[in-house]
């Protein structure tokens, strides 16, 4: 008998730009490319845990590329399950949700349906999925009925007792959740946008004991917390601090008797992320970079002296190049204070300060005598005010 296998995915950002470059064309071919592994793997269901899209209110080209990417879900033969996640609107996700269901489509936004699963079937029975959207403590504690508790353990306990209630009367049932949430053990990546409150976002992993499966969002980076609890991770890194990281998703399967196994299925890359460092001529010059020329690229440059319209010489040979930091040696380490800093000097020196910390190299003469006239004529601008 035929298993029934599931496709675990997350943290979609469709509308997510890399320091200001646009990432739709990349995204709709990593999402795209998802009905291929559908159709390749038999998957039954693709399960998205938690922000679609980057944005409450997403762009006109990224709803289209949600629509094309859904559409082609559908096409390879998979149902469709998502919840929003922190950077979604529930309300505006979950618009036609009723309309969309009917075509295979499970937008799973509301909070006072979170104990309704959408049930599939296999030749083995029913399999009860539960989407839980992403739960703000102060708002969704008033929904779930919780007078005091204002933490992210709190709202999804309640909200996992009221999954494992509905459970109880499906015996024999098989059952997955989705869930937006920082879960404890797992690692954060520096593209995640931070849901704490107080301190108090960490959800311990055994809130999400009694059912088969915990599909898990929010965390970027791909983990296991136990078999049975995992993060997807983002299809695309959204950070430099995730260059080299292999994106993937879950492929989960579930027997007669609950999980049967989970493999991971790796996604493309359509452009790798490179963080490149040294001195401005180096990158310029060493043949060793043309492997990574068509790369998006973060230079950290070293030059002693910052250098003269860097990012238009980088972007000549790395036409990618998304990020600049000068790292040069005169950003070291003056760790006195900006009263220290200043005690004892004259407006003139602060100015020539200033220029020797953002060009590397004292101000000339010249240019200390053109300073000291602007700043003469700026006092005597004030004394007749």
């Amino acid at each position: 008998m035929r298993d029934m296998r599931l496709l675990h995915t997350s943290d979609w950002h469709i509308g997510r730009s890399l320091h200001g470059t646009d990432l739709l064309a990349e995204q709709e071919t990593v999402l795209g490319g998802l009905a291929d592994v559908v159709a390749a793997e038999g998957v039954d269901v693709v399960l998205v845990a938690g922000d679609v899209y980057d944005r409450a209110v997403p762009s006109a080209d990224a709803t289209a590329v949600l629509d094309r990417v859904l559409t082609r879900l559908r096409s390879a033969g998979a149902a469709v399950v998502l919840t929003p996640g922190n950077h979604d609107s529930a309300r505006r996700l979950g618009f036609a949700a009723g309309l969309l269901a009917v075509s295979g489509v499970h937008v799973r936004a509301a909070t006072g349906l979170l104990d309704e699963p959408v049930l599939l079937s296999d030749e083995h029975g029913d399999v009860a999925i539960y989407g839980l959207p992403y739960l703000e403590p102060e708002v969704a504690r008033h929904e779930l009925g919780l007078s005091e508790a204002r933490s992210h353990e709190a709202v999804l306990t309640a909200a996992m007792d009221r999954v494992r209630a509905d459970l109880f009367l499906r015996p024999g049932t098989r059952s997955v959740v989705l869930a937006h949430a920082f879960v404890g053990g797992g690692v954060p990546s520096e593209s995640e946008r931070d849901i704490c409150v107080g301190g108090v976002d960490l959800v311990p992993a055994p809130v999400f004991d009694g059912v088969d499966y915990v599909a898990l969002g929010h965390l970027h980076r791909p983990q296991s917390l136990s078999d049975r609890v995992r993060y997807s991770g983002s299809p695309l890194a959204y950070s430099f601090g995730e260059a080299g990281q292999q994106k993937q998703a879950w492929l989960v399967d579930l027997d007669a008797d609950g999980l049967a196994g989970v493999c991971a299925v790796p996604l493309p890359t359509p452009r790798r992320l490179t963080v490149l460092r040294g001195e401005l001529a180096e990158l310029l010059a060493d043949p060793e970079l043309a492997a990574v020329e068509d790369h998006f690229v973060s230079a950290q440059l070293t030059d002693p002296v910052r250098p003269v319209d860097p990012m238009r010489q980088l972007q000549a040979r790395f036409p990618h190049c998304v990020h600049l930091e000068w790292a040069g040696s005169a950003q070291g380490g003056d760790t006195r204070s900006y009263q220290e800093r200043l005690s004892g000097r004259s407006d003139l020196e602060v100015a020539g300060e200033f220029v020797s910390h953002v060009r590397g190299v004292p101000a000339t003469p010249g240019e200390l005598a053109l300073l000291g006239r602007a700043l003469a004529a700026a006092a005597h601008q004030e004394t007749l005010a």
